[in-house]
């Protein structure tokens, strides 16, 4: 949970099972409708790809979510759907570095301005990860090409 303007947001993310963030959402609700919203924008994505596993905590928002998106052909029905807490620890744990940064930020006075500066965040942390190119180490121009294509940058 986020504090926006001394409400609680909830952000959505989502990592394959290298570790490497494969996007983000944040949302006023937890709810079924924010789920499947998340779902369908990570799923619509072109950087990734169909899973063939989807871990998620123990909110009861994520089945018919994962329903909603294999009927709607969004995902296989082959796609396995695990809701076991424990299983979802990598998340858990890549939520340390942006929970640390918006923690010494004391909240956000807007949703804008929250969902621009976790975007950021989230930019930063890829590139650290690695995730800027096609080999282990990114050029500085594969680093700008991922900036430009999270934030939506016409080159």
């Amino acid at each position: 949970y986020i504090k926006v303007k001394g409400e609680w947001k909830y952000l959505y993310r989502a990592i394959d099972k290298e570790g490497n963030t494969l996007d983000f959402y944040l949302t006023a609700y937890r709810d079924q409708l924010a789920a499947m919203r998340f779902l369908k924008k990570l799923l619509n994505a072109t950087h990734t790809v169909t899973p063939r596993v989807i871990n998620t905590d123990k909110n009861t928002a994520y089945i018919p979510a994962v329903q909603a998106a294999k009927s709607s052909e969004a995902l296989p029905e082959k796609t396995e759907h695990r809701d076991v807490k424990y299983l979802n620890n990598n998340v858990e744990s890549d939520h340390r570095i942006p929970k640390r940064l918006i923690r010494r930020g004391l909240g956000f006075g807007s949703f804008r301005t929250a969902q621009q500066t976790i975007s950021g965040y989230e930019a930063m942390n890829m590139v650290r990860k690695g995730q800027a190119g096609p080999d282990d180490n990114p050029s500085h121009l594969d680093q700008v090409k991922l900036v430009e294509e999270l934030f939506n940058i016409a080159a």
